[in-house]
């Protein structure tokens, strides 16, 4: 697997890089955030502050271009609003500086599970299958209209994972429909638990929406 490490400190750097190669991985180690246009990976590890710019910026960059590529956010600061703001920008996961090396490659084979989700996926007493595009509730098949389906497989693609507005419009219209404002999310969503239960999307204010396996 390629992974990116955008990180400027030398010496952790080294240490991540050098752990990732051991464990399989080839690893694109830039410095810079300039150095990493045009470059392709399958999970990047980024560093919140860098020498000409934010992590954080980067990332919400790449989640409004459609970029769903799993990313891990390092940080140095142990607070609960960097996290936030990182989770919010569409990071899936962070790590907080120092950081054990071998959990890193956990958090890395547990972010790359929930990033492959299986063509049918068992959500409570539905069944979400995204290769037919068919939704079994108790083994019935369930009518959803275009962009409710287009909603779930946005959030089915990531289970457990919240996606903002942006990220679900983005993927709305990568399914052919429109973009929508927050009521109409907002009643997409609603009808979905109608149809789905009640617990099966939850939503995180200020976040977005998850879908709850």
């Amino acid at each position: 697997m390629r992974v990116l490490l955008l990180e400027d400190d030398i010496d952790l750097g080294q240490a991540v890089d050098d752990h990732l190669e051991a464990a399989g991985h080839s690893v694109y180690w830039c410095k810079l955030v300039s150095q990493v246009r045009n470059v392709t990976f399958d999970l990047a590890l980024v560093d919140l502050n860098l020498p000409d710019g934010d992590g954080v910026d980067l990332v919400r960059y790449w989640r409004q271009a459609g970029r769903l590529t799993p990313v891990i956010m390092l940080t140095a600061r142990d607070q609960v609003s960097d996290r936030i703001r990182g989770l919010q920008a569409g990071a899936d996961d962070y790590l907080v500086k120092p950081f054990d090396l071998d959990e890193m490659l956990a958090r890395i084979d547990a972010v790359l599970r929930r990033s492959s989700p299986s063509p049918r996926l068992q959500v409570h007493d539905n069944v979400v299958d995204l290769e037919q595009r068919q939704v079994l509730h108790q083994g019935q098949p369930l009518d959803l209209t275009a962009m409710e389906w287009a909603v779930l497989r946005c959030l089915a693609s990531r289970p457990g994972r919240i996606f903002n507005r942006g990220e679900i419009d983005v993927a709305l219209a990568a399914d052919g429909q429109p973009s929508s404002d927050s009521n109409t999310l907002e009643v997409i969503v609603s009808r979905l638990r109608k149809k789905l239960g009640a617990d099966v999307i939850s939503t995180h204010r200020g976040m977005g929406y998850r879908l709850d396996v």
